[in-house]
């Protein structure tokens, strides 16, 4: 038996989502919210998955999807837009799987028990997102040099100071910080720091 939690703002779309799992002997629903904040207030055992609108008041999109893997729950996403970048995000913030409002019912139930079981769902729409976003992006393919010096640059030290931790020039700094900057897409000091920390980027004690 797979329990479900349901987080849905639209009561007509919420009311079918209940409707057809009630339908389906091996699928419980344990609980029904109209946003992430009445999610918060469910008490344990949560559900196994959790069918989540990304478009909800308060807490939304990709936060949504953290804040609900973060509590345990796996996801499927239901949603009434998928944009790749919407898709992308959805994905890397943990959810298992993204399906349009249009949606068939047996489908939508098909990927509820694939996800159940810790796999991901991909559909042909999700998978094309996905080749979308990966033709647009830029490599992230870093040599150890750019590296070490996005991670002291993100540690805050300034471009002299990154030359002599290295040993190299400052005008040698710039060309890494150059490349670092086509490869990642992002522009200023700031913006490379967050990218750095975002990803765990870390200096390698044995180097």
């Amino acid at each position: 038996m797979i329990s479900v939690g349901i987080v849905e703002d639209h009561p007509i779309f919420r009311s079918g989502l209940v409707q057809l799992l009630h339908d389906t002997h091996d699928v419980e629903v344990t609980a029904v919210c109209r946003s992430l904040e009445e999610f918060a207030t469910i008490p344990d055992p949560l559900p196994h998955v959790v069918l989540l609108d990304l478009h909800l008041p308060g807490l939304e999109g990709a936060a949504g999807v953290r804040y609900v893997r973060g509590r345990g729950p796996r996801v499927l996403v239901v949603s009434a837009s998928s944009t790749s970048q919407e898709v992308v995000d959805a994905l890397i913030a943990g959810a298992g799987g993204y399906l349009l409002k249009t949606v068939e019912g047996p489908d939508l139930l098909q990927a509820l028990k694939v996800i159940a079981t810790g796999a991901t769902y991909v559909t042909p729409t999700l998978a094309g997102c996905l080749l979308t976003a990966s033709h647009a992006m830029p490599t992230l393919e870093l040599t150890d040099r750019e590296r070490d010096v996005l991670i002291l640059l993100a540690q805050g030290e300034r471009d002299l100071d990154i030359a002599e931790e290295l040993g190299i020039s400052v005008r040698t700094v710039h060309s890494y910080l150059d490349r670092i900057r086509d490869k990642i897409g992002k522009r200023r000091r700031v913006d490379l720091a967050r990218w750095a920390q975002d990803k765990g980027l870390t200096r390698d004690p044995s180097r």
